[in-house]
This record gives structure tokens, sequence and C-alpha cells, in this order.
């Protein structure tokens, strides 16, 4: 293979790239003894028929198209190194000669990485917020390991509350009249989960078992069934059962049950520990994204559309693979929320470009700063990702280019540098300043801490994956709502 030429034009390289002739001859014969089992010819046995004969039945070029197809991504790939640029897309390709004497000649045009200026990225001033952990956190997280080991119990001696489960018979009348699908028997709801429309919930709590009663609503007004729509309702209900959970005693027992620990001391300090390690990350993680919002102010460049796409097909094949763990797919997605293919591709849009700047500019660090990934670096990593996925090292390298991995690992290494030089405080978050919820800065990771190798071949927590407060809002599944009682009419929303 030789590079013949190469030309440039802002962000499109053009590469004109010859194969020798005897290249292609001994491709073309690769071929030939590939496919020549399964081909036929008059008066010769099925695979039998002597090259020379089925050129002449077929055309001289009969194996010329598949020997071309196995010759381009060698030659290609060459000539991308020798020129010294990074394609960012597939390239289009013509044929120019394609002769036994002459040999292959091809044009590639593919567009390929811009050229990048970057300034400012030592010294940044930032805050490093620390998220204190509290004797009341570790309260909550024990809390909740009692209510995931609670026992259901039947109750009898006491009124139905908030979180029993209950058996109920019903029927609805709107204007004294029962309306269809409104009646049930033996129906079982979850007081508190809010899946009846209202303050029917509400009302059942209270009552005993064999109690009679009503229970009066309003049907809301963007409600399915139009006649029904903003309608008052009431509700006779009887109440069969109640169902309450009981939860186990905190003490070293229930340590025991739930845990490896023989104490509840011990549990208490393996949660305040991972809560700890936990908080940690989480506040370098929203470091190292303040860091890095200043760093990308700093960068000048042309950056390819093509870019951003690629990046929001990532974001978007990523997106689908989660929510297949929860028995969605994109389609099912999409109809829940409302949402068609490109309004939701849209809406990484902003990520998906913040993603590519962060990327480009941890790249000019590198290069600048002149970091290098060490064969040791690499092996470290690939020992990680085989460890975290249980896999053998040798099998990690099939699917993980190494070119890829110290691409990354020298991202990393940048993003570090440019803390290391950065001159940063501490602040700790008061209690008031904690959101109910982890905001995006925190949820998301920097562009440079996991390899896009791993993200994309061994389903490693991804860097640039799109952050929470991203995503649109996931509507309740089908598998999540209530049934309806009868008909699509019951007090049910």
């Amino acid at each position: 293979m030789s590079l013949r030429s190469t030309q440039k034009t802002g962000n499109t390289v053009e590469l004109e790239i010859a194969v020798s002739p005897e290249e292609l001859r001994e491709a073309t014969a690769k071929v030939f003894r590939r496919k020549a089992k399964s081909i036929t010819v008059p008066g010769f046995r099925k695979g039998k028929a002597p090259r020379q004969v089925i050129e002449r039945m077929y055309g001289e070029g009969v194996f010329m198209e598949d020997a071309v197809n196995d010759l381009y991504p060698k030659a290609y790939g060459e000539a991308v190194d020798e020129a010294g640029v990074e394609p960012v897309d597939r390239a289009d390709v013509e044929i120019l000669t394609v002769d036994k004497e002459e040999g292959l000649v091809f044009k590639a045009t593919v567009t390929v990485k811009p050229e990048v200026e970057l300034s400012g990225y030592t010294g940044i001033k930032a805050e490093k917020i620390i998220h204190p952990v509290l004797d009341s956190d570790i309260d909550a997280e024990v809390e909740r390991m009692r209510e995931r080991n609670a026992r259901i119990i039947t109750v009898t001696d006491r009124p139905a509350k908030d979180g029993d489960e209950v058996m109920i018979d019903f029927e609805g009348f709107v204007g004294g009249e029962a309306f269809e699908g409104g009646k049930a028997e033996g129906h079982k709801i979850t007081l508190g989960s809010q899946s009846f429309i209202d303050t029917f919930e509400q009302q059942i709590e209270g009552h005993s078992i064999g109690d009679a009663f009503e229970v009066n609503v309003t049907f809301p007004e963007q409600y399915h069934a139009e006649e029904l729509k903003g309608k008052p309702a009431m509700f006779k209900v009887v109440l069969h059962e109640i169902k309450g959970r009981e939860l186990p005693e905190l003490d070293d027992e229930f340590a025991k049950d739930v845990s490896e620990f023989d104490t509840l001391e011990e549990l208490r300090g393996d949660i305040k520990k991972r809560r700890e390690e936990a908080a940690e990350q989480r506040s370098c993680e929203e470091l190292e994204n303040s860091l890095m919002d200043e760093v990308i102010k700093g960068l000048t460049a042309d950056i390819p559309e093509v870019m951003m796409e690629n990046r929001t097909d990532e974001m978007v094949r990523d997106f689908e693979y989660r929510i297949s763990a929860q028995g969605m797919n994109l389609d099912m997605y999409l109809q829940y929320t409302g949402m068609n293919l490109d309004a939701f591709r849209k809406s990484f849009g902003e990520q998906a470009e913040r993603q590519v700047k962060t990327r480009l500019a941890l790249e000019k660090i590198a290069e600048l700063e002149k970091l290098e990934a060490t064969e040791e670096d690499i092996n470290a990593e690939l020992l990680k990702i085989a460890e975290s996925h249980k896999v053998e090292v040798e099998k990690v390298k099939e699917f993980v280019p190494a070119k890829e991995l110290a691409a990354d690992i020298k991202a990393t290494k940048a993003i570090d540098f440019v803390r290391d030089n950065a001159v940063v405080t501490e602040k700790t978050a008061q209690p008031e300043d904690e959101p109910t919820k982890k905001p995006a800065a925190a949820a998301k990771k920097s562009a440079a801490k996991k390899p896009k190798a791993a993200e994309n071949k061994t389903e490693e927590k991804d860097a640039e994956k799109p952050v929470a407060a991203k995503k649109p809002a996931a509507k309740k599944t089908a598998a999540s709502k209530k049934p309806a009682a009868k008909k699509e009419e019951s007090p049910e929303q």
C-alpha cells in the first residue's frame, strides 16, 4: 500500500491510496480459493472448476470486488496512520483503478478531528463541595433495610393506615346512577400508592375489617373516560382484609440477618464508610465537572457536526440498553413520554456537545503536556476492566482496542493534570443546601474517567452518559400501573 496524495480542506481530508498489482492478485487468489467451493460450472464437479474457466464464464472480474473489499480496511487504515489524521466518520470511497496489471487505486474522503487551540487550563479557581454524612443519613439507610426485611402480616386489631394493603369491594355512582366499570370485588390496593383517583385511598384509612362506608371523590378533568371527566362520584366500599408490615427489631440479631456483621454498631459503621466514600466520589465528580466547564471556555475549534451526531447516537444506544433492563424498548418509552425520535435525540444535544468539547480539550492538554499511556498504565486498566466484569484479561484485549484505551488513559491523566494545577478551596455543604435528589452536576462523571472503549464494549459505567436531569422523565410503564378493577371507569388513575 502507498499513500499517493493527501488534500485537506477544513475538516475534510481526501486520501489517494494505491495497492500494488501483486497485492491485488494475491487477494484475488484468496477470494477464488474461498468461493470456488460453492461455484458450479457445467462439466465440472461442484467446486472443482479451474479459475480460468470460471473467469471465462463469469467475467475476469468475478473475484475482484471481494478482493477490493478485503484489501480496503488494511490499506485505508495504513493510509490514515501515514497521513496522521483521525477520522470521525466513515469515508466516502471512489474506486479510480482496479486492474490486475495496474493494481488498485482509490480515493477516500473523510471527516477528521478538527484543529484545536486551548488556553487557560491551569490555575483555574474552583470549589470542592464536601457533603458530610450525618447520623440521620445512616438512620434512614438502616430504616430502609428494616422496610425491605419487613414481614407481611394480617391485621385484625386496628384500623387500616397508610402503607397497608387492603382488600375491598366497591361500586361507584355518578349522579346517583351506577356507571359501567365502576364495580369490583376482592380488589387489592396499597394505601398511599396513589393509584386511585383523588382522595380515595385516604378515605379508607381509619376503617376496620367489615366496615361498609362511602368514599366521595371527583374524577380529574383529564380522566380518560369522557363521560366521567370532572364529575363528582360516590363509591360504596366494604373493607374485607388488612395486611400490614411488621418491622424487625433494631438489634444485633437484625444486623446478623441482613449483613455479614455481628452487631448493629458494625453495620452502622459500614454504612457510614460506604456513604462517606460515595460522598467523596460525588465531591470529586462535581469538582471535575466544574473544572471542565472552565477548561472548555478556552477551547477554539471548528467541530464537525458529525461528532455531535455520533456522540448522540452513543447516548441513545446507552439509554436503550439501560431501559431494556426494565423491560422497555425505545419505541415504548417514546410512546409513554409522548415524544418522537427527533425530539428525543435533541434532548441529548447540549450534553453531547459538552462531552465532545471536553474530550477534544483533554486530548489537547495531553498533547501539550506530553502525557503518555505507558504499558503499565494500559495493563492496569485492562486488569481493572477484567476484574469488574469477571472475565480474563485476554478476553478484554479482544474487544478493547489498545489504541483507544491508550487515548482514554491520556485523557484521564489530562483531567488529573487540570485538577492538580487548579486552585481548589473546600466548602462544606450545609444540610439545607443538600437537594432531595442528586443534582445533574453530581450525577455525571468527567469525560475522561471511563474509557470510551470500555463504555461501548464492556458496559462500564461511562462518564459521558446522559445525565438523569437531561433525560425526559419516564412515565409509569404498563407493568407498574395498577390494573383496572373491571373496565377503565374504575376509581383508579
